[in-house]
């Protein structure tokens, strides 16, 4: 199946944990918040089983990291008229966004604590 993309567009394929997965054609000009509005307004039939309760718990993530709501695509410098993959997942929050630095830490036995003598 071969589809044209609009030149000044970007098709994000997004996959859900369960590995499903749907295109979808956005301008750079779209932040993630407004990618997630329009996947719950336009959610596809068979995703029936993975439906949210609301479009604020939709997150991307783009390369392993959690997008915030206002990161446009353009920001992201995505190719235009190419096929992006990104990942589509229903979470409340976002992580902190040092918490993988902490994990760091904790893997290398670094620490930020006093020495008592």
């Amino acid at each position: 199946m071969t589809e044209q993309f609009t030149v000044d567009l970007i098709n994000l394929r997004l996959i859900l944990v369960s590995g499903k997965t749907k295109e979808f054609l956005f301008s750079p000009n779209d932040s993630a918040a407004d990618i997630a509005k329009h996947v719950y307004d336009n959610w596809p039939m068979d995703w029936e089983e993975e439906q949210v309760s609301s479009p604020t718990i939709l997150r991307l993530i783009y390369q392993g990291r959690f997008l915030h709501g206002n990161v446009t695509l353009g920001a992201l410098k995505l190719p235009l008229g190419k096929t992006t993959v990104m990942h589509l997942v229903a979470r409340e929050t976002l992580p902190e966004p040092n918490s993988q630095g902490q994990r760091n830490r904790e893997k290398t036995g670094e620490s930020n604590c006093c020495v008592i003598l």
